[in-house]
Formats: C-alpha cells, structure tokens, sequence
C-alpha cells in the first residue's frame, strides 16, 4: 500500500534521537504509541500501511525505546519536544496526530502545548478528569525497583495487572513471541504513567483542533466513559464507539474512520 517506506532520525530539543518510519503520500500524519509500543511492537506499523494510501504517515520509537536513544531525567515535556522535532524536521509545518491510550495522552499535551497540529484522534485515553488514581505514584516505583532489579518480565506484568488488563490478553502477551521485546522496554512505563498527571484537565477546554475520541464497544466502562468525559471536554470533540476487543480496534474498521476524519470528510 503506497510507497515503499523510509527510515530516518531527527534530534530532539536535548539532543536524544528519534527514529521514525515514513510511508505513503498526503497530509502527514503521526502515530503514537501507547506504554510498551514502537515500530517493532504494537499496532502502529500496520495501521501506517493503511492509512498511506492517502496520507504521508510517520510511526516513530518514543525515547527509550527501539532505535530511539533517551536521556535522562525523563519528563512529559521532552516528549511532547519529540514530537514537535518530529513535525519540523521528518513532516512539515504541521501534522495530524493519532494516539492510542497513554500515547492518546501524549497526542492531546502536545496539542494543547502548542504543537502545529492540525487533527487530532485518539483511541481510549486513559485520562481522569477529576482525579488522578491514587496508586499511580506507588506504581511507578514498584516499576522502578523491578527494573533496577533485573526483573523486566516482573515489571511488566506488575504494570499490566495494575491497569487492569484482563488475565487471559496478559497470558497471550506472556507466550507470544513479542514478549522479550516487551521486557527490554520495560523501563519506559514510568513515562507513560509519568505522562498520565501531566495534562491538566482544564487544558482540554481550550483544546479547539477537531478531534475524535474513539473507544471499543467491547472495552471496560472505565476505560469508554475516560474516552466520553475527554470528547465532551473538548471545545470540538466528537466521541464514537467502533466495533472491537477489549482496549482495541482491528485495522481494518479503525483506519477508514481515521482517513474520514483527517480528511475532514466526518465534519
């Protein structure tokens, strides 16, 4: 589908490195991962291979993770940088961004900070308006003591059950073939739980970019009422439920709705 794929890097604002994949032609858009995700694991790859039939589409390694370097200290900030060195230098002046979970969390801090974005979708944002929970702190360091540890493996599925993914997606997480890719990046879920108190909610108020919020029909009601609460917070947001599994939307029914609304073929 479209044309062959490049790779490259762009530098980021601290000097870390940022490897992308691009493909397709069109208005460019950019997709981010969600906790444990890059171009070597997850969905991204394959949902760029639909959409570039229309649209010229960036996947990327957030830091720390695949072909991306990080530097240290980690904050929400730096990777809100990426993605503006990502915009300039791999996309043009602006961009759409499509982000799923915490990575939906990193697409809307990026908007809302500025970032020439011109679209915006996101899938299931695991965003609390009222409240942030109360065991994320305790989490991130339980993460952080395993991985220092040497406990990857442990770290991840620590992290996992704590979100509540259900046992039997960890069980076919744990025996696929992806599971040691997983583990190397274990360390990088502190960002994304990092990244979760970063957006203030008063923030998506004066969020005006189109954006769709999507959710699973099959997905927990926490998880789909975070996704209604963000689309009725946003000044233009539009909430819609596609068929699907739990936190999860195939290819094929989630890529047609993202080229409409990027588009503008939804408004």
């Amino acid at each position: 589908m479209g044309e062959a794929a490049t790779t490259g890097t762009v530098h980021s604002a601290d000097g870390t490195s940022i490897a992308y994949e691009r493909s397709g032609t069109g208005p460019p858009v950019i997709l981010v991962d969600a906790a444990g995700g890059f171009r070597g694991m997850g969905p991204m790859r394959s949902l760029a291979a639909h959409l570039a039939e229309e649209f010229t589409v960036l996947t990327y390694d957030r830091r720390g993770r695949g072909q991306s370097t990080d530097t240290l200290p980690y904050a929400p900030q730096r990777e809100v940088e990426d993605l503006r060195a990502l915009i300039a230098d791999a996309a043009g002046d602006s961009a759409s961004l499509y982000g799923f979970s915490s990575g939906a969390v990193l697409a809307l801090l990026a908007a809302a900070g500025g970032l020439p974005v011109t679209r915006l979708a996101v899938l299931e944002p695991p965003f609390e308006q009222d409240e942030q929970p109360p065991d994320e702190p305790d989490l991130a360091a339980d993460i952080t003591r395993l991985v220092a540890a040497g406990r990857r493996g442990d770290a991840v599925l620590h992290f996992q059950r704590s979100i509540g993914v259900p046992a039997e997606v960890i069980a076919g997480m744990r025996d696929g073939p992806g599971w040691s890719a997983t583990e190397a990046v274990a360390h990088t879920l502190v960002y994304d739980l990092t990244l979760l108190t970063a957006l203030p909610a008063e923030a998506l108020t004066t969020l005006t970019i189109p954006t769709l919020v999507l959710d699973s029909e099959q997905s927990d009601a926490r998880l789909r009422g975070w996704a209604q609460g963000v689309a009725e917070t946003l000044p233009a947001g539009r909430h819609r439920t596609l068929p699907g599994e739990w936190h999860g939307v195939s290819d094929e029914v989630l890529a047609p709705v993202l080229a409409d609304h990027f588009a503008g073929r939804a408004d």
